[in-house]
């Protein structure tokens, strides 16, 4: 029998709902009232829970200036000049009125995630923020016009904090970034490599670089990120210590590149989001990924049927990625014989490679539908040809 299918994108107009939208009432990008573009009821009861708040973890690091050069204690001259991070306190300042677009990113100046804002928008004005959250808030509070945010690692895989954060705002992905991740060692001006003992960066940067730091032998001491760590090397002044992050960042805090490339994996790829407050209208003319989060109830072979909707409409999923639901995490699932079973209780979020605007999609959501308790889509976007 075959199936039929409101299209089925955007917002629905929900009764007494505050969601406002550029496609409500337009029946091209509507679809049936159990939908929200943002929730749905059962999504307000189950999925959509407060997130624990992250604290600012700052490194238990402590320098002992006294071998430090009297000249190299000095920041350079330019760092005094760099844009602090945004943090909570900030969230309630008027946005700028400039005509460039505002990105704001996790990170100080000189971490990976704003070379990928630079490779979005390349005249765009980067916005450090000090959380992942506060990149979030940013955009949503019109302080900015974008987010950048990491979602996977070619080599570390998943960053789960951020598939939480992505649930519990209501941002859209209008598109995405694939960066290389070229990991460098980083130290003072006239330091050779044989004379760094320690070396700071994020434990990540660590991991990835751990065939060139056990080859020098070195003391790992882990820092927040891994700009923050080429700023440490910098300000602090030893010149004992190095640190691993990006070209962009020894250039920022004034430092020599001792070596590039330190990765041991070459094909080190970053992949980040961008979000925005409004969706874009997704076309037909380029590729386009389609991302969206589901839930199901239990039952043998559901989440066969969920992915079959796709593989029955030839369409390519790329991306799997199941979280635990918040404060609902357990099912409890009584078994007549054997008692009762406590099982973990999913959220599945699912990149397709499909454009919304494509008649497969809004058939195989309209099904996905049938099957699933809640759905979002999270974004369609174009897909970034990475090079």
């Amino acid at each position: 029998m075959a199936l039929k299918a409101a299209p089925i994108w955007g917002c629905a107009i929900i009764p007494n709902s505050h969601v406002s939208s550029p496609y409500l009432g337009s029946r091209l990008f509507g679809f049936a009232s159990k939908w929200d573009c943002c929730c749905v009821s059962v999504l307000a009861q189950r999925a959509i829970t407060p997130l624990e708040e992250d604290q600012p973890h700052s490194p238990g690091i402590e320098f002992d200036s006294a071998g430090a050069d009297s000249e190299t204690t000095m920041l350079h001259k330019d760092m005094i000049q760099l844009p602090k991070p945004l943090s909570a306190i900030h969230l309630s300042s008027s946005p700028d009125d400039g005509s460039k677009v505002r990105v704001a990113y996790q990170g100080i100046p000189g971490a990976f995630s704003e070379s990928a804002a630079l490779k979005a928008y390349p005249k765009c004005e980067t916005v450090p923020c000090e959380r992942f959250e506060e990149t979030f808030k940013a955009v949503e509070q019109c302080l900015v016009d974008k987010a950048v945010l990491p979602i996977e690692n070619s080599v570390a895989g998943s960053i789960h904090r951020n598939y939480d954060l992505l649930l519990r705002h209501r941002l859209h992905i209008v598109g995405e970034v694939q960066l290389a991740v070229n990991h460098c060692l980083l130290g003072l001006p006239g330091v050779q490599m044989e004379d760094i003992k320690r070396v700071l960066s994020h434990p990540q940067a660590h991991a990835q670089c751990e065939t060139t730091l056990n080859n020098l032998g070195v003391v790992r001491v882990s820092a927040d990120d891994t700009a923050g760590a080429a700023q440490i090397v910098a300000s602090v002044g030893l010149k004992d210590t190095g640190a691993v992050a990006s070209s962009r960042a020894a250039e920022i805090y004034g430092l020599d590149i001792l070596a590039e490339n330190i990765q041991d994996d070459e094909d080190n790829v970053t992949r980040f989001l961008i979000l925005s407050r409004e969706p874009i209208i997704p076309g037909t003319g380029r590729l386009y990924r389609t991302s969206i989060v589901f839930t199901l109830e239990d039952g043998p072979g559901l989440l066969f049927k969920a992915l079959a909707v796709f593989a029955l409409r030839g369409i390519s999923l790329t991306k799997i990625e199941s979280r635990p639901q918040r404060k609902r995490s357990l099912r409890v699932v009584d078994d007549s014989n054997r008692g009762s079973a406590k099982y973990f209780d999913y959220l599945f979020y699912i990149d397709f490679q499909a454009s919304m605007a494509d008649p497969r999609s809004q058939n195989a959501l309209g099904h996905l539908q049938e099957l699933a308790t809640f759905l979002r889509v999270l974004g369609c976007y174009p897909i970034d040809l990475f090079f």
